[in-house]
Formats: structure tokens, sequence, C-alpha cells
């Protein structure tokens, strides 16, 4: 009897401790249904959220459709499938890929600032997880979210060509980020946001995505602010291209120009694997891309972006001194197999980019000039194009260039910044000082321009806005401080479109 009455004295201690969790765990209706949450790190989080249906059979190479309602609450408590890939010799992912997360202080009322992260990864590998949004929302009062997207040929394979059904295949990947955007306008405040003051963030490929985002008509009115790091408007290839780089998969698929629609019921892992074949080496970070199809992007980048429909938004532009040395070894040389090295980045533009290595050769080394060329013709030159016409067009900009090294030859490189941006631990647990500084320093005037469209913060010097004549930036170092370019380079022979098929 009475080991029958201690089993029901646990059972009920447990079905307690079960109800006391989940009463502590966030419930929040959407407009598809109830969605139930975590709590993490005393705030509350949602994983995997479906923003459109699944982008499978009849929707593949499709824009992205509507999710359908569900009944039940839908569990947001795990990330959910990342977008299909490859992962060393492996195929990873999903198809069905579609999701976000949102990490929010408290689904309130309250209309905080919201930062959208779109992640990076060549167009052809990564995932929203793969940044940590307890970064911005623990500490900062931001509601964060990351997203997930289509990569490679299902998020950038163009077949407008081959049938009208698919005249925006070659944007599937900026629509699913439209689409992401189109959600959260209308479903943050539920989560404590407000959707008058989003701002779009991304690095790298994440960056050029945005400023394919942002240059497509369709984006309008979805966000106020922009944040790219190492990226821009460089990424939009012409429909040539986009039909050659198809061309490049049925090739190695061994079939011919008219067996495109064959690639709508093939496995997808089969397609990636060949796709991991023609993407092999450096060339996969120019292979795929937005396309200027006239659907989704309707006309130059440039040429939007100095029109008066151009939207009213703030944007905080950047790269980094040496992004190419995490590309280009030191045992290499573009002497050496130049022509396979170069084409593979810069398609048939190459021919430009190995003129001016050759011109840097008389003052640098081989090594030296190849990080400078290729940092220029692959990023830099691409923002600071970008940053001048939206300041002509009376577009705010805030212009940074991180020079961090710590302590390493070249070690200003790609993504380097990220660490710093991101910083989820506590900075007074970091010994080195200029680490600390600069921790503070990037993360505050990021928060700073997340909130207040501004990034300007008593730790830094006055960060004036950008203009083409005193070219001033915030150099981002041991010790940040504002300077002014004595030039920027720019190769005015050099088209906006790093790589080229023709």
């Amino acid at each position: 009897m009475l080991l029958k009455i201690r089993f029901v004295v646990l059972l009920l201690t447990i079905c307690t401790v079960c109800k006391v969790s989940a009463q502590n765990n966030p419930v929040v209706k959407t407009d598809k249904g109830y969605i139930l949450g975590l709590t993490e790190n005393k705030i509350q989080v949602f994983k995997g959220i479906p923003y459109a249906a699944p982008p499978v059979g009849n929707l593949r190479f499709m824009p992205p459709a509507g999710h359908s309602s569900w009944a039940d609450t839908l569990s947001a408590t795990k990330f959910g499938q990342v977008a299909t890939q490859t992962s060393g010799n492996k195929i990873i992912g999903s198809e069905d890929c579609l999701s976000l997360n949102i990490y929010t202080p408290k689904a309130d009322n309250h209309k905080r600032a919201v930062v959208v992260w779109v992640h990076g990864g060549s167009m052809t590998s990564g995932s929203g997880k793969g940044m940590n949004g307890h970064a911005f929302a623990d500490k900062d009062d931001i509601v964060t979210v990351t997203i997930n997207y289509r990569l490679g040929a299902f998020g950038f394979l163009y077949l407008g060509d081959v049938n009208r059904r698919y005249a925006e295949s070659g944007n599937c990947s900026v629509l699913d980020v439209i689409a992401a955007l189109k959600w959260i306008n209308k479903n943050i405040p539920a989560f404590g946001g407000d959707p008058q003051r989003v701002t779009i963030m991304g690095e790298s490929a994440g960056a050029k995505l945005i400023s394919a985002v942002l240059v497509s008509p369709q984006s309008k009115g979805l966000f106020s602010q922009y944040i790219a790091e190492s990226g821009s408007v460089q990424c939009i290839r012409d429909t040539v291209t986009a039909k050659n780089e198809r061309m490049r998969i049925l090739h190695q698929m061994g079939l011919g120009p008219h067996d495109a629609l064959k690639l709508l019921t093939m496995p997808a892992d089969s397609i990636m694997k060949i796709q991991g074949i023609v993407c092999e080496g450096i060339g996969g970070n120019s292979f795929f891309g937005p396309v200027y199809d006239g659907e989704v992007i309707k006309e130059d980048g440039y040429k939007y972006a100095a029109s008066d429909r151009f939207p009213r938004i703030k944007a905080l532009i950047g790269t980094n001194e040496y992004e190419a040395a995490l590309f280009f070894y030191r045992n290499e040389d573009l002497d050496r197999n130049n022509a396979a090295y170069l084409r593979s980045l810069f398609g048939d533009d190459y021919p430009m980019v190995y003129a001016k290595y050759h011109q840097q050769l008389k003052t640098d080394s081989p090594y030296a000039a190849g990080v400078k060329v290729l940092t220029q013709y692959m990023y830099q030159m691409h923002s600071y194009r970008f940053a001048k016409v939206l300041v002509q067009n009376n577009i705010p900009v805030w212009v940074y260039r991180f020079k961090y090294d710590d302590g390493k030859p070249f070690g200003a490189r790609h993504a380097q910044e990220l660490q710093y941006i991101w910083n989820t631990r506590d900075v007074n647990s970091i010994t080195d000082s200029a680490k600390k500084q600069l921790t503070i320093n990037m993360h505050g005037a990021w928060v700073a321009f997340i909130k207040t469209g501004n990034p300007n913060i008593a730790t830094l010097p006055q960060w004036p806005g950008y203009n083409s004549n005193t070219r001033q930036i915030m150099a981002f170092d041991t010790t940040d401080k504002v300077i002014g370019l004595k030039e920027v380079y720019n190769d005015t022979n050099f088209p906006s479109q790093v790589f080229m098929l023709k």
C-alpha cells in the first residue's frame, strides 16, 4: 500500500513539473495558427516556423507559395531542415526548408526593433541556425529573426526561357527572402516586434542576396534599414550568363539544352552531386546568384537604386581589408594557371582582373598583389560603387572597413568581423583589451543602427555619413577611428556583374 502511495505521489510530482515547464514555454498565435516556443536564457525562442509551403513536387523552381493553416498548436522548439546542400562528400538537408527562427525578449505588445539575418555561404551552403540570435535578443532588446532560403540550383537555376511558368526560377531565393519578410511584417507584432522597424542584415552571399532583394520592387516597404557586410549587387547576372550556367549543369549530367525540364523530377541528391562537381573549388563562390529576369529584378540594380522609385531606407555598408586572404593561399600565384583560377571566379571578366594583378606586381609581392586585387574585384569596388549611388540618391549611408588583424599578416579576412558583431559572451570575460573594445564598439554600433538608424555610440569617435567627396569611413582596428580614404579604387571598364559567361 505504501509503495502504491509513493508511486502516485511521484506521478503527481512529475505531472506538476511538466505542467509548470509547459506553462513557462510561450504560445503565440500567427496568421496560420498557434505555435509553441521555448524559454532559453530567459528569453523566448521559436524555431523552425514555416513561412511558406514546402517548395517540393510541382512547386520546385516556383516562387514560394503560402503555407496552409494548422488546427493544433505547432511545436516550434527545434530548428527546421536546412536547405539541400553538400557538406563534404555528403548531401544534407531538404527541399522542405523554408522556415525561420525568432528570438524575442518577450512575445508581448512592445514594439521592439527587428533584425532579420540572411546567412552567407556562396549561395550554396549555410542556414539560419548558423548564427545565434541570442546575440541581439538577450541583452539588447532586439527581436532577432534568422531564416533559411533555397540554395544552389533550387534557388537560382534560370528556366524562364524554357517555360514561362518558371519565369522567376532564377530568383526563387530572392522571393524566399521577400516571403519571409512578408510573414514577419504580418506576424512580428505578436512576438513583440515592430514591423515598421525592420532591418535586413547579411554577410558575404547573405549581403549579396539582400542587395538583390533591395533592388527588387517586390520588397519595397517590407524593411526600412539594410546592413550589407562584404557584398552588394555584384552577384546579379544577366540571363545569358544564367543560361550558360544551366548548360554547364546539364552538360555534366550528360543532357542537352532541350532537357532542362527533366530537372523538375530528378532526385534532389542527383542534382546536388552534379552541382558539387560544377562548383568545385573557388569557382563555387561566384557560380550561382540572382538573375536580371525582368520579373523579380526588372532593371540594373544601380539604375533602380538611383531612381525616385527606390525605397527611403538607411544603410550600413562595409568590407574587410584583406577579404580574399580567406580564399587565396600563400603558395598560390595568379601567374600559374591564372586562366583556370580567375575564370572560375569571374568568368569572361577575368582578363581585366589579371591585367590589374600584373600592374600591382610593380609594387607588391605576388601574394600581396593577389590578395589586394581579388579583394578589390570580388568585394570592395562593388560596395563602394553602391554606397556612392545610394548617397547620390539622398539615402543615409555609413561605411566601415574592418582592419583588425589579430596580430596575423593579412588577418582582416573575409568574415572575420562576424565574431565581434555577433558576440554572445560577457564582454568582461574577454581578456584581450583590444578584442574587448572592438567587440564593444562593433556590436554596439550595429545595435544602435538597428534600433535608431544611426550607428553612433559613445565609445566610438563621431562616425559621419558617407559621401563621395570626403570618403570618410569608420576603420575598426586596434584603435577604432574615422579615416578619409585618399581614393576608392574603381575599374570603370569592369562591369557591375562579377561573374559573366557569354
